[in-house]
């Protein structure tokens, strides 16, 4: 069956990795169902997809309320779309020290990052299995490998993300199903304006930052073959290697270095 029959579903779609992916998936003529919470960007984003001569469907839905990624399985299946790719991209982080962080705020990314994405898998997946054949696509981040002092409940979020992803995989082995993990390090995207972490040592060379779309590729790449996990990036794959073996309260500490504020010092 050709592409130009087939939906891919993607969430944060309308920037950074999410966007490149979506680019990826229009020119290998896939239709779209594009997800964020501001209709105005999926809308301008939308018409730049359509260009590849594809159907592009807007979904504006607040992946922070776990209710409305609910309300997001019910309309697709109102609408009586079949999901062919599912892409759980949208993700957020919160910097600043566990201790001191907003409680609410903390919990919000826990509902985007983990419950969003749980719910959005499920529902997909049962679906996938249904019919014996798809594939999902998981963000989760070299960060879901090591804890994350001063990114403690974003790292945490990621853990989950590979976990589910590299568990549900074994689940559907027997099946046409394949389900992709990628691992991007720290990327050029509008992440970090919106974790508010600017003043963190790691942001301080833009030029070590990956591309958006170098990512994606990896990551697109990655899925169309089947493979279980990705690591974009020689240098993030080093840094995973060489986490492997690296005692776990060395690799907090290492991060602590990287991720704290430039105003602290060594």
């Amino acid at each position: 069956m050709s592409n130009e029959s087939k939906y891919a579903l993607i969430t944060g779609a309308t920037s950074g990795i999410g966007k490149e992916l979506a680019k990826l998936f229009a020119q290998d003529k896939y239709n779209l169902i594009i997800v964020s919470r501001d209709q105005q960007e999926l809308d301008k984003t939308a018409v730049e997809l359509k260009q590849n001569g594809i159907d592009v469907i807007t979904i504006a839905k607040d992946l922070f309320n776990r209710e409305e990624a609910y309300a997001l399985c019910d309309e697709v299946k109102q609408a009586g779309i079949q999901v062919d790719v599912l892409v759980n991209d949208a993700g957020q982080g919160f910097y600043g020290k566990f201790q001191d962080n907003d409680l609410e705020r903390e919990l919000k990314i826990i509902d985007l990052n983990i419950v969003s994405l749980t719910i959005l898998t499920k529902h997909f997946l049962k679906e996938m299995v249904s019919r014996n054949e798809g594939k999902i696509l998981n963000l989760a981040s070299i960060a879901s490998t090591t804890p994350g002092p001063w990114q403690a409940v974003y790292h945490a979020t990621k853990a989950y993300v590979l976990s589910l992803t590299e568990a549900i995989r074994e689940e559907v082995r027997d099946t046409e199903i394949t389900i992709t993990a990628l691992l991007p390090g720290a990327t050029d995207t509008d992440f970090f304006n919106k974790a508010e972490m600017q003043s963190s040592k790691i942001l301080q060379d833009k030029s070590a930052l990956s591309n958006s779309a170098d990512v994606a590729k990896d990551g697109y790449d990655a899925l169309m073959a089947g493979t279980d996990k990705v690591v974009s990036g020689f240098k993030n794959k080093v840094q995973v290697a060489i986490g492997n073996i690296t005692p776990e309260s060395t690799l907090a500490h290492m991060m602590n270095e990287q991720q704290k504020p430039v105003d602290q010092g060594q």
